[in-house]
């Protein structure tokens, strides 16, 4: 009896490692290649299928490539994807998307989400990543902004993403935006890896 009951556990214990196996490998890998050193995230498909197709197909187009991180506020966020070096926005972009903040992930430090403007509907190519615990972005309800959608998290490189969210920043004189950093941080590739 112990030893059928040993078994069984054995199967189950077993049943649940595959699954789990199974479940990591419906998610995306991203090697982000910026001029501070390599980032890697781990995007999650099951939770944001949309917005995780939307952010590889920009990857595969090379849209990213030679972009700038264009926003940086330390303790906040730093947000890329739609400036080049100069300074230009962006503008051959997809539709917009669906947002789906309602997935129940929330904008903890490290995690990677979708910016947008105040339609909730509004995200194309840019993104931020977390360098805060910013829950106040996470999605309450339908009626209130929706929230910013979280699609995956950084794997490796936040040592590099410390680096970024501590350069000094300025108004840039040519667009007058603000958090703007005052050193070029590139984009320099974004490659989807699996």
């Amino acid at each position: 009896m112990i030893k059928k009951l040993f078994i069984i556990i054995i199967v189950i214990l077993i049943g649940a490692c595959t699954m789990n196996n199974l479940e990591a490998s419906k998610n995306v890998t991203i090697k982000m290649v910026t001029n501070k050193g390599t980032i890697e995230l781990e995007l999650y498909q099951e939770k944001a299928p949309v917005t995780v197709e939307n952010f590889i197909k920009y990857a595969n187009d090379g849209f990213y490539n030679g972009t700038v991180f264009h926003r940086v506020i330390n303790n906040f966020m730093i947000q890329g994807g739609g400036f080049t070096i100069e300074g230009s926005h962006k503008t051959d972009t997809y539709d917009q998307i669906q947002n789906e903040a309602d997935n129940m992930l929330s904008n903890e430090i490290g995690t990677i989400a979708m910016a947008k403007t105040n339609n909730p509907h509004s995200a194309t190519s840019q993104f931020f990543i977390n360098v805060g615990d910013n829950k106040f972005l996470d999605h309450k309800d339908k009626k209130r902004g929706w929230g910013y959608c979280v699609f995956g998290k950084v794997t490796n490189g936040m040592d590099v993403v410390n680096i970024i969210k501590a350069v000094p920043t300025q108004v840039n004189p040519k667009t007058g935006m603000q958090d703007w950093p005052v050193e070029d941080i590139i984009i320099e590739s974004v490659e989807v890896v699996k």
